[in-house]
């Protein structure tokens, strides 16, 4: 791995982003959006709309240049204003051509959604990370490379271009390390998680060290000198971030370096458990059913199936 642990992380969940469309808005409106489990990300491009969240509670104002992602549990709705009947998105006919929908009369308002696919990360790296809701509001310091992206998409999306899918795709994956970006900026929305730690200066230093050499038989000592504090100190402030103590943290990040090794190569249980710092392979085993709750090679079977 790398001393990026924000790269790592997205190389091991694998989180795949698509964008599979939109639509444009006019006069009374609503529409009813499922995650169906995946992140889900809404751009308004034009106009301005609310997001009214499952449970009925205050509707959030969206303008142009916002980009919202929710974590995909719960269905929301998009709309010109309250107390209209929402329609499915699955009912909502779209042009082939622009892979774009119709919703009203007029087109006052634009929105491209998509979603981030997640399923190939079984511990949950990415999605116990993040809030239920990120809001990247227009005038954020991100917001202009956002727009640029965004902008790019719908131009793929149109033109239908020769490679069209395979840029989209790319355009997709720079859009939510962007929101990533935007994230690591304003901390404080985020729930404890290695993404909390990783937006600690004084923590990144120590998370750094385990991404790039993870099979190391890391002591706290020597990773609270990478941070410049006590044992204690460091013990302390790492877990109100991570949400974990240190070495467990490490002993996750292993797991799922494992996991992703397992869905992806061929190499010995042994071997595997070598490069993740453990010299046993039935202790490596052990540990990782206790994480995962299945024994490597039932995983790795599962996976292939």
């Amino acid at each position: 791995m790398t001393a990026d642990p924000l790269s790592d992380a997205l190389a091991v969940a694998d989180a795949r982003s698509v964008f599979s469309g939109g639509f444009r808005a006019g006069g009374g409106w609503a529409i009813r959006l499922e995650g169906r489990d995946k992140l889900k990300v809404n751009a308004v491009v034009r106009g301005r709309c609310l997001m009214v969240p499952p449970d009925g509670g205050e509707p959030l104002p969206l303008v142009e240049g916002d980009i919202v992602v929710s974590d995909g549990r719960r269905p929301y709705v998009l709309c010109s204003g309250p107390g209209i009947e929402p329609v499915s998105s699955d009912q909502v006919a779209m042009d082939p051509g622009t892979r774009m929908g119709r919703l009203g009369e007029g087109e006052d308002v634009a929105c491209v959604s998509g979603h981030i696919d997640l399923s190939r990360d079984s511990g949950e790296l990415l999605r116990r990370a993040l809030p239920e809701l990120i809001h990247v509001r227009a005038g954020a310091a991100e917001a202009p490379v956002l727009r640029w992206l965004v902008g790019q998409l719908m131009g793929e999306m149109r033109t239908r271009g020769a490679g069209a899918e395979f840029a989209s795709a790319q355009l997709a994956q720079l859009l939510f390390l962007q929101v990533l970006r935007v994230c690591l900026a304003e901390a404080e929305g985020l729930p404890p998680g290695w993404l909390r730690a990783l937006a600690d200066e004084r923590l990144a230093p120590a998370l750094r060290l385990m991404h790039a050499d993870p099979g190391h038989p890391w002591r706290l000592e020597e990773l609270a000198r990478a941070a410049a504090m006590s044992r204690t100190t460091f013990a302390v402030r790492f877990r109100e971030a991570a949400g974990v103590p240190p070495l467990a943290y490490l002993l996750n990040w292993r797991m799922s370096l494992a996991a992703r090794a397992l869905r992806q190569d061929t190499a010995p249980v042994a071997a595997l458990a070598r490069s993740v710092g453990y010299t046993s392979e039935s202790a490596f085993s052990n540990a990782f059913k206790r994480s995962m709750g299945v024994a490597p090679r039932r995983y790795r079977d599962a996976a292939r199936a």
